[in-house]
């Protein structure tokens, strides 16, 4: 299988079965997990920067040796196989393939890429390459990074090299991984890399980063086989008003216009939203920010879009005095990213909570499953990330044993299932993330995996998860609640 299905399938008839050809997967990064910071050639990004400042990273944690997938992938392949993967979603490092970000590629960092995309192949897994997971060369930043619109010229090169090395072996790209985080986390609260905390920094990166993904389709379509399906992967935010209040109304609005609207609104309808405009203008001139044939150039078409879930965003109107909450999820700092959305307070959806304190809610990913699919009937969709963190721990019998994971994943499928059920043209799943890794700006404190890694020594052990997971896929359908482990 060498591109994701692009036939539109009847449901099974089976209550708990998924679509034949519904493609199964997992997925990771390349900071989060491979390693090798220094070698072949690769420079320092924003990452490597960011998580060597001390204070940055809990407990001092880098990405130096990360799940070491760069010395391992054979073996790490071999366990997908095992499990029955059907499709591997991984990013490529920017900074191993053209350091600075600029000029002609190292041969050794495409070299990796190439290998890994062999050894996948050679087990019968779909590659599914994403091209940028938040990892800016630090040459590139220094330059002045997102905020600079030359950022996105110099994606587009990178877009170019990547599918030249790779275009006859990988039939699904993906542009970007998650720009709401590289914009808003990154120059706006400043908890992501490269760390700072300027509004309208913020909003032009945002604006460059749908640029970059624009200028990149149009760099993979002129380079790629005409049965190459492009991407891009968004964390649409399911944002809920706490109350149904007018002032919570209006907080849920300006929400959505910076959390989920500036990108697809560009992206997928060719404009950014006059709300998002009014509410942002005082900071940013966007007459200025957005060049002519910007919005065509975004606006390209695209195979597939990505959805990442992982919880809910309920908001209210802030109360003055009131303990309200600037924990909206995505770290402490004391700098909002909602740049532009004002005073608004945020809420957990319920109390049942990940290790990430996140609320467990599946209902949110079934609504932003089919309201995509309400207002963009004819693009289908891939749940590129769904998982969550939980304190895992070996056994003294040597196994990872999460049932808290498995109920997890269980509930968050059957969404899945239901709104193909509904209508929703979704293609697959892609389970964040195959191995425990760093994450960010938590380090090594966080387990997002369905494969257990001791850091200390790379041992690889397979989670209850991941045999749950395996079962899945083994049976195109969810087991029944008394079977989930």
């Amino acid at each position: 299988m060498t591109a994701v299905r692009t036939e539109t399938t009847a449901q099974s008839a089976s209550h708990i079965s998924f679509p034949p050809g519904f493609v199964w997967g997992a997925a990771t990064a390349a900071y989060q997990v491979e390693g090798a910071a220094a070698e072949d050639g690769r420079t320092p990004s924003i990452w490597d920067t960011f998580s060597h400042t001390p204070g940055k990273v809990r407990n001092g944690d880098t990405g130096d040796i990360a799940a070491d997938h760069y010395h391992r992938y054979k073996d790490d392949v071999a366990l997908m196989k095992d499990l029955g993967l059907k499709a591997y979603r991984f990013s490529v490092s920017w900074s191993r393939v053209q350091p600075t970000g600029r000029g002609p590629a190292v041969e050794r960092g495409l070299d990796f890429y190439r290998r890994l995309t062999d050894e996948l192949l050679e087990a019968g897994i779909t590659p599914v390459a994403t091209l940028y997971h938040w990892d800016l060369p630090q040459e590139l930043e220094d330059a002045g990074g997102w905020p600079q619109r030359d950022t996105a010229h110099r994606f587009a090169d990178y877009a170019e090299i990547m599918a030249r090395a790779l275009g006859d072996r990988v039939g699904v790209w993906t542009t970007l991984n998650e720009p709401w985080c590289s914009a808003f986390l990154g120059y706006g609260s400043g908890v992501h890399a490269p760390g700072r905390t300027d509004p309208a920094a913020t909003l032009r990166a945002a604006h460059h980063l749908n640029l970059a993904h624009g200028l990149a389709i149009g760099a993979l379509r002129q380079n790629l086989p005409s049965t190459a399906q492009t991407s891009i992967t968004l964390n649409l935010h399911q944002v809920r008003p706490l109350t149904d209040s007018a002032a919570d109304a209006e907080a849920a609005r300006r929400i959505d216009a910076v959390g989920n609207r500036v990108f697809t609104g560009p992206i997928l309808d060719g404009a950014y939203p006059e709300d998002l405009l009014a509410d942002t203008g005082h900071l940013v001139d966007w007459t200025e920010l957005v060049h002519d044939g910007d919005l065509a150039e975004i606006s390209r078409p695209i195979d597939l879009l990505g959805v990442n879930y992982y919880s809910p965003t309920v908001v209210s109107a802030a109360v003055e005095g009131a303990a309200s909450t600037r924990d909206d999820g995505h770290g402490a700092s004391a700098h909002s990213p909602w740049t532009g959305a004002g005073d608004v307070a945020f809420h957990l959806a319920n109390d049942q909570l990940t290790a990430m304190n996140w609320a467990i809610d599946a209902s949110g990913l079934h609504t932003l499953l089919t309201g995509l699919a309400a207002s963009h009937p004819a693009l289908p969709l891939m749940v590129t990330e769904n998982g969550a963190a939980f304190d895992d721990y070996v056994s003294p019998e040597g196994r990872v044993n999460d049932p808290q994971r498995i109920a997890y994943l269980h509930s968050h499928l059957d969404a899945v299932r239901q709104a193909v059920a509904d209508g929703a043209d979704v293609r697959g799943y892609f389970l964040w993330s195959l191995l425990d890794n760093f994450e960010w700006s938590y380090g090594y404190s966080k387990r997002f995996g369905a494969v257990y890694v001791d850091y200390g020594t790379q041992r690889r052990i397979p989670k209850a998860s991941a045999h749950w997971y395996a079962e899945v896929i083994r049976r195109n359908a969810l087991p029944s609640t008394g079977e989930q482990g």
